[in-house]
């Protein structure tokens, strides 16, 4: 199981930004997929899930409206898009595979700060 996640950055409060996160290593269309995010010396997060068809969507609360889970299951990508983005959503986003929960790829890191 291979993780590569990317699109992160420093942005503005109220901003967006997009994440990646591409799989390969196991049959993607066939598994959850989830998105995290890891504060230093906080609890890891989660943060979004989505099914193996796109058809089912939770969010945390402290996200819901304001982020969208989305998956390409032709391109074994997961993404986030992330709007209206608060200080409080800084942190490491990680994609992680909710059955091989030991696999996980580099994150990536999103800042939002003025």
């Amino acid at each position: 199981v291979q993780l590569v996640e990317s699109g992160g950055g420093l942005v503005q409060p109220g901003g967006s930004l997009r994440l990646s996160c591409v799989a390969s290593g196991f049959t993607f269309r066939n598994y959850v997929m989830s998105w995290y995010r890891q504060v230093p010396g906080k609890e890891r997060e989660l943060v979004a899930v989505i099914s193996n068809t796109g058809g089912s969507r939770n969010y945390a609360d402290s996200v819901k409206g304001r982020f969208t889970i989305s998956r390409d299951n032709a391109r074994n990508t997961v993404y986030l898009q992330m709007n209206s983005l608060k200080p409080e959503d800084t942190g490491v986003y990680y994609c992680i595979v909710p059955s091989f929960e030991s696999y996980r790829g580099q994150g990536t890191q999103v800042t939002v700060s003025s």
